[in-house]
């Protein structure tokens, strides 16, 4: 009985090693910044504040997070994270809090939150600044007293969590404009952390493209192995809005459209910045044109659905199209919003 007990001690302090390990391998690269930000984290982890990420979208701010909880020591527990952006604001007390049995017509059933849910460990809150002034005051009780109240119940839950949020908005702004608490802001930002955009690391592309390179074309099976050096300098004349979630779309998008092991320059013909157009020889107009429109279509797609996380609801909105005229565009180029969501890795 010992043994066996000695042996799950192994086994969990093994797993928990590669836990940590993994969280800064997914922090990549090896430009100074990163090496900054990596230190940051390793120094945050160790205590238990509250942190402030800030950084544009896509940037990589949920794998600092996860850096961050995955080094510290609630790395045991779960790390929850939350997409404030993509739950609507009248799900949102429930989504975060739950509910007990009678609280509302369909409660059946009493059931816990993401906060439970995150018990011991770390809750990630992402896109925080667009939560609404009604759910920051719950936010602020759970921050300030680490109690909630779930809905319908009179008393109130013992909350045992570290809270990490991130933002691609600038939180003071918000506070100046009256949208965004002051004293939730102060409580959220006792550690700051920033995720700089891809265009100022430029000298980490070549690591990443090539960390994305072995992903995909193992997952796709692709023989894929390299870039060529016109390919690369594509890569590095570009400026990356969308930042590494961009990268991994435009390599995924390479590696499924090429039939060779090498990605060229070819294969980076929808960037616009660096790359001149492709052609064989001269088209019609017609079929030029037809060309022209479909590149253009899918690469104003990929951008849409970067900036939203592959929310379709919010990029039809921006695109000012239905959700089914957009699903049909989607669905013409081959592309799906589950490519867009999640984070970057």
């Amino acid at each position: 009985m010992l043994k066996k007990k000695e042996r799950l001690a192994e086994v969990s302090a093994a797993k928990e090693n590669l836990k940590r390990k993994f969280s800064m391998n997914r922090i990549l690269g090896e430009s100074t910044v990163v090496q900054e930000i990596r230190r940051q984290i390793r120094c945050i982890s160790e205590c238990d504040a509250s942190v402030l990420i800030t950084g544009e979208s896509g940037s990589g701010k949920e794998p600092a997070a996860r850096g961050i909880h995955y080094l510290s020591p609630r790395s045991g527990k779960p790390f929850v994270p939350v997409n404030c952006g993509a739950i609507p604001e009248t799900l949102f007390e429930n989504e975060l809090f739950g509910h007990i049995k009678g609280a509302f017509t369909d409660a059946g059933y009493n059931q816990s939150g993401l906060v439970k849910e995150a018990e011991g460990g770390t809750i990630f809150l992402d896109e925080v600044g667009v939560i609404s002034p009604y759910i920051q005051v719950k936010l602020l009780r759970l921050l300030q007293d680490r109690e909630y109240k779930p809905l319908g119940d009179s008393r109130y839950r013992s909350a045992e969590v570290r809270v990490v949020a991130a933002t691609n908005e600038d939180l003071s702004e918000l506070v100046r404009k009256g949208t965004f608490r002051e004293d939730l802001y102060y409580r959220l930002n006792i550690v700051s952390l920033h995720i700089p955009p891809l265009r100022e690391r430029k000298e980490d592309i070549p690591i990443l493209a090539y960390h994305f390179i072995e992903k995909y074309a193992r997952r796709f099976g692709k023989p894929v192995k390299t870039v060529s050096p016109e390919a690369m300098e594509c890569l590095l004349s570009h400026e990356w809005p969308g930042n590494i979630r961009e990268l991994e779309n435009k390599i995924q998008q390479a590696i499924v459209l090429t039939s060779g092991n090498e990605l060229s320059a070819r294969d980076f013909r929808f960037l616009k910045n660096g790359v001149k157009p492709y052609t064989d020889s001269f088209e019609s107009f017609k079929l030029a044109k037809k060309q022209m429109v479909f590149s253009f279509e899918k690469d104003y797609l990929v951008n849409l659905l970067t900036k939203y996380n592959g929310d379709v609801v919010t990029a039809a909105a921006s695109a000012g199209k239905s959700r089914t005229a957009l699903w049909n565009l989607l669905s013409r180029h081959h592309l799906h919003p589950r490519q867009f969501s999640g984070d970057p890795s």
